[in-house]
């Protein structure tokens, strides 16, 4: 999932998937001695269970210490490009929407930094028969609307279908892959039903084209929140969802700020994922991460409530922040799963030599300098993290010998081609820190033999653009962790042909027959080990075919007021846990 889309760890071949998953360490994992700062290479891992069903039901546990009442701020970068779940793919839009949505499944958070696959609306984590190709989920008792009607099976099943409207871009594409006559159903406004879908009083089944071992994990995206079907209002649906959630939108200035107020018909003791401490929460938009962390650092009036969701500690204020022990009692730090690339549109640069040149010519040191160096994340050779179970190490075009890149080396391949002189146009998001790294690429490029355009794209509507199959960019930034707990969700949606299309997240459009063989095979594989050294060949396979440049792993650091409580990581959603921050008095 983009931000990275979505932060997930994949642990299993497909038959495991449904009883242990993995994600990736908490902060407290000191594996490398710059300062204590966690190491993504030497990251340990824990176990995402399924729970039972004393486990998913509410209410959720209580944070020791918690008050109720205030408001929670935020400083972000952008607003959402999508509000309605069947558009959200991207991991901030997941996450700003955990107070307002549920959904079939969720993770709940222990204090701990551990998180557990539970039922949020559903009695459980599911039934699986016929090996997977069958799922069945019961929803509970007394889950009420922000108008204060029923939530009901009708709702649920009408959330699945309308998935396969057309004007459904974006988002997760799994479900409709899945169920059983996908292919040919166009949506539920005309009135038909999908017959895969299966109703029975409170319960609805899914019957899936193929065994889906982990179909409870996917179901737990942000992607498959419910919908009321009353209130579906289609496209207009994405400025304003209906709650499900403790929260509910009161008001929203798009670009500017949003704002939630409690929902007065959630009943906490249907719900074991959330907490629900603050009053409300502002959400305000428009903050450059200099000018968040600065206001953070000063702790003045609201700020002293606010956090972020997206925006981390500034490059420029990296060491400031983090070599202050008292400002860094206010900062959650945590090593992701995400590997952060740069995709290359294959269907513009065609010729793989080429593609190996921006590889071999990427300045990967200088761009880690600019993000505030090693506190912020480590270098990337491969698509997958190596806290990601199939991770193989290899270094394909000299990154841990030469991480400035090898300009000698990328020119020399481009000569080989003959395409010394190729024109690539860059896409970037317009923020301070990315207008620093486009200046870097671009001579680091440049000195290599290329002419470089670069473009900036507003920050808003970034993913939308680089989704579009007719883009005019050969190269952009990006980033992925897997959706769920499967090497499948890092390389079917973005390294398949089969995903190819506007809003998908193919961002390289790679269509290789022998890498598109290869996922459909090694998501057959049932054994782990199996299927984890399947998903580490396929890594070396794309990057072989060079339709990607990796350029780091993440390691978080998120700062925030002095009076906000609680701040702790969601290892479900790889996120700010909303839900589980109070505001101090």
């Amino acid at each position: 999932m983009s931000f990275s889309r979505r932060n997930f760890l994949i642990a299993t071949g497909v038959a495991a998937a449904s009883t242990t998953v993995l994600s990736a360490c908490s902060s407290g994992d000191k594996g490398s001695s710059d300062n204590n700062i966690p190491s993504v290479s030497k990251a340990k891992t824990m176990n995402i269970p399924v729970g039972t069903k004393a486990d998913s039901t509410g209410p959720a546990p209580e944070v020791p210490g918690a008050v109720k009442g205030g408001t929670i701020y935020s400083l972000d970068q952008f607003d959402m490009d999508h509000l309605d779940p069947a558009q959200i793919y991207v991991s901030t839009e997941g996450a700003i929407t955990r107070p307002i949505l549920r959904g079939l499944t969720g993770y709940k958070v222990d204090d701990k930094g551990g998180a557990t696959l539970v039922g949020d609306v559903a009695t459980d984590g599911g039934t699986m028969k016929n090996g997977g190709k069958t799922w069945s989920f019961t929803i509970k008792d007394g889950i009420k609307w922000e108008d204060g009607s029923d939530l009901t099976i009708d709702d649920v099943r009408h959330t699945y279908e309308r998935l396969f409207a057309s004007f459904v871009t974006e988002g997760p594409r799994y479900v409709q892959q899945w169920l059983v006559g996908g292919d040919k159903y166009k949506g539920p406004y005309d009135g038909k039903h999908i017959d895969s879908l299966e109703v029975s009083g409170k319960t609805i089944t899914f019957h899936l084209t193929e065994p889906r071992a982990d179909f409870n994990y996917t179901l737990a995206m942000p992607g498959y929140s419910l919908v009321n079907k009353k209130h579906d209002t289609k496209e207009k649906y994405d400025k304003r969802p209906f709650a499900l959630g403790p929260y509910k939108i009161d008001s929203r200035s798009v670009g500017k700020s949003m704002t939630y107020v409690r929902n007065e018909h959630w009943d906490a003791k249907t719900d074991p994922i959330r907490n629900a401490y603050p009053d409300k929460f502002v959400f305000q938009f428009g903050f450059e991460p200099i000018a968040s962390t600065d206001r953070y650092v000063a702790d003045k009036g609201n700020d002293q409530y606010a956090m972020s969701i997206f925006n981390e500690v500034a490059p420029e204020r990296t060491a400031q922040v983090l070599t202050n022990a008292k400002l860094k009692q206010r900062v959650l730090t945590q090593v992701d799963t995400v590997t952060y690339y740069w995709p290359i549109n294959t269907t513009r640069i065609k010729d793989v030599k080429v593609r190996q040149a921006i590889n071999w010519a990427w300045p990967h040191q200088q761009l880690q300098t600019i993000r505030g160096g090693k506190a912020t994340s480590e270098l990337a050779t491969t698509i997958l993290s190596p806290v990601t179970p199939g991770y193989q190490k290899f270094d394909l075009y000299g990154t841990d010998k030469k991480p400035a890149g090898d300009p000698v080396k990328a020119k020399a391949l481009l000569k080989e081609a003959g395409k010394l002189g190729q024109k690539l146009v860059i896409a970037y998001q317009h923020s301070d820190n990315a207008v620093k790294q486009a200046v870097q690429i671009k001579n680091a490029l440049e000195a290599a033999g290329f002419q470089v355009v670069n473009k900036q794209v507003d920050k808003s509507t970034f993913y939308t653009q680089i989704g579009k199959v007719d883009n005019e960019y050969d190269l952009f930034a990006a980033g992925w962790s897997p959706d769920w707990p499967n090497g499948y969700s890092v390389f079917y949606p973005c390294w398949s042909g089969k995903n190819i299309g506007d809003g998908r997240s193919n961002y390289a459009q790679l269509n290789d027959p022998s890498v598109n063989k290869a996922i459909d095979a090694a998501s057959k594989i049932a054994d782990v080990d199996a299927a984890n050294k399947a998903w580490g060949a396929i890594d070396r396979q794309v990057m072989e075919l060079a339709a990607v440049v990796p350029d780091y792993h993440s390691i978080r650091n998120w700062m925030y007021g002095s009076k906000v409580g609680n701040v702790v990581y969601d290892a479900g959603n790889t996120c700010v846990a909303l839900c589980k921050l109070y505001a101090k008095k």
